[in-house]
Order: structure tokens, then sequence, then C-alpha cells
């Protein structure tokens, strides 16, 4: 099939051209993307001068990533699934180096009443796969864990995206 003389791989470049570029209030549920990067930015518009754009230069090279992960709860569990983030994982989460840059949940439905958002910073992929492991193994994230679901699962999905900041982003603030 013929679409004007563009082959498919160039249409399938394209598409995914498209969603590196995409605006994050197409991709997130309302309000999330303005909380994003309400929490991330420390100016209000991009790299305003050299010294800044080299910090930034820098930081994608040092092979520092984000982890945005969100997670669909079983229905009737989120308040309890944000419960166990404040009061255990966050803590356990700095336990193992992995530093969490901010939490969200949504203001409109249906996102609201299953849905948790959250983003951590890691040194590089590498590290994100150790931390991961060392809390995952960890004994007392087991325990939390097994606590917190006695009365069933509180999880149903988990969606994780990792990112790295473009080299004229400006540096999140965490």
């Amino acid at each position: 099939m013929l679409h004007f003389g563009t082959s498919v791989r160039m249409r399938r470049m394209k598409r995914r051209t498209w969603l590196r570029a995409a605006p994050l209030s197409l991709l997130l549920p309302a309000g999330l993307a303005e909380a994003m990067e309400r929490a991330f930015l420390q100016a209000p518009s991009g790299i305003s001068n050299a010294g800044e754009k080299g910090r930034g230069e820098a930081m994608g090279e040092s092979g520092k990533v984000y982890e945005l992960r969100i997670y669909h709860a079983a229905a009737g569990k989120l308040d309890s699934l944000v419960a166990r983030f404040r009061d255990h994982t966050d803590k356990l989460f700095a336990k193992h180096g992995m530093k969490s840059v901010a939490y969200w949940t949504a203001l409109d439905e249906p996102a609201k009443s299953s849905m948790f958002f959250y983003i951590l910073e890691h040194p590089s992929r590498e590290a994100a796969a150790a931390n991961w492991k060392a809390f995952q193994d960890d004994p007392e994230w087991q325990t939390v864990k097994a606590k917190s679901e006695e009365n069933g699962k509180l999880v149903e999905k988990v969606d994780s995206t990792y990112l790295t900041l473009t080299d004229w982003s400006p540096q999140p603030r965490v």
C-alpha cells in the first residue's frame, strides 16, 4: 500500500519521533503533566545561557536516568497503596539508593480513583536494575508488602518508563 511515496519504515520512524516529542499532556491524564513540569523545572523557560547548557549536556553524558512509574491500583485500594508509599516504600527506596523526585495522584477520573504516579532518579540504568533487585530482596520490604496485602493485592499493573533529560532541559529540583 502506498502512502504518497512514504515507506513503512519512514512512517514508523515519524510515529516514534512524534511519541518522543509529544507533550506530556497528550500522554498523561489531565493535571499530571502540569504537576510534573512544576516539580521538574527550576526556571520558567529552557536553558538560558552557555553555562547552564553545559550543565545540561554534562548531565546527559553522566548516564543519569529518571524512571516514571505508573501504578494501576486494584479496585478500592488506591488509598492503601499511597499509605504504603508514604509510610514505608519511600524510606526503603532511599535505603537502596533510589532517589524520589515526586509522587502524584490524578485530579480527574478515571485515573483519580485508580492510578498512582511517581518518578525516581537513578545514576544509570545499571544502577536502577541493581537497586530494584536489592529493594525487592530486602526482608523489610517483603514484610511490608505482605502485611499491606493481607486483604488482597494493592496493584494490578505497573508501567515503567526510563527517561533521560534532553541537552537543553533545565535540571530537575530534587
